[in-house]
């Protein structure tokens, strides 16, 4: 049975398509078939923080339009053969997807036997964004410790509670997990970032990861490899703590306690 995952925020800039590309990679690495969707139609970043830019040939708008066949589009990752992109148009306009075409590739994709279909959303509320999260049997709402990104995403929740297709057959609410991107424990120690505890109160649901602030985000995003592939790095392995407990697993969150001073720094202070 295929699980349909949508990555999605009601701000953007939060880390949605890093956060696409590491789930996607650390499912495929745990040897499950996996397809990650760009719904991003006129901007396409997922290709590239994938490293398959230049093998891009057709993309999702292509497949909706019986213009190739979903097989034509799906592009093959080098590193894991187990795991596919459909990549995003750039010339078309958003208004190109409907919900007909996407729940005909979601249904393909099913047919070719995908174990997860991660669908990465736009930002917001609109057409993309309604689309990618309309035929979700679980959600990853990827959320800064802001306020504004934590008020944005409020209003998400609402929509995945109403505007799915589970709402409208009654199948039960989309399954929600909070993520939380660019934490900073010394910040919130401050009182310049909000808490764990503190969006998870405003928003009400669990917290599946906590991706600590990195520069090898950055550095990997740029380079076209996924952050969870850096062994390195510290966001690397809490993406890869989030695939476990996505796949039921139970991890310790970890990167979240704020670094003791030392005594020379506690003393040149005062």
């Amino acid at each position: 049975m295929t699980d349909i995952i949508v990555v999605t925020s009601g701000k953007g800039g939060v880390g949605k398509t890093t956060t696409s590309a590491s789930l996607a990679v650390g499912l495929a690495k745990r040897d499950k078939k996996v397809a990650v969707i760009d719904f991003d139609v006129g901007l396409r970043n997922l290709d590239l923080i994938m490293g398959c830019e230049r093998r891009v040939v057709y993309d999702f708008v292509n497949v909706i339009n019986a213009e190739c066949t979903l097989k034509q589009a799906l592009i093959k990752d080098k590193r894991y053969d187990n795991l596919f992109v459909l990549a995003a148009s750039q010339t078309r306009d958003k208004d190109a997807l409907t919900r007909e075409g996407v729940e005909s590739v979601l249904n393909g994709l099913r047919e070719e036997g995908f174990d997860y279909v991660i669908c990465d959303s736009p930002a917001g509320i609109e057409k993309g964004a309604a689309l990618a999260m309309y035929f979700a049997d679980r959600a990853v709402v990827v959320v800064n410790p802001e306020v504004s990104s934590v008020r944005d995403s409020d209003r998400i929740l609402g929509l995945l509670a109403s505007k799915t297709r589970r709402a409208e057959l009654g199948n039960g609410p989309v399954e929600q997990h909070l993520l939380l991107t660019r934490y900073n424990p010394n910040r919130v120690e401050s009182g310049d970032m909000m808490s764990i505890a503190d969006v998870k109160e405003i928003l009400g649901i669990e917290v599946v990861g906590v991706i600590p602030e990195s520069e090898g985000v950055l550095a990997a995003s740029n380079a076209g490899i996924p952050v969870i592939l850096d062994e390195e790095s510290n966001a690397g392995h809490a993406y890869d703590d989030a695939v476990a407990r996505l796949l039921g697993e139970s991890r310790p969150l970890r990167f979240i306690d704020a670094q003791k001073k030392g005594l020379f720094s506690r003393i040149f202070r005062s």
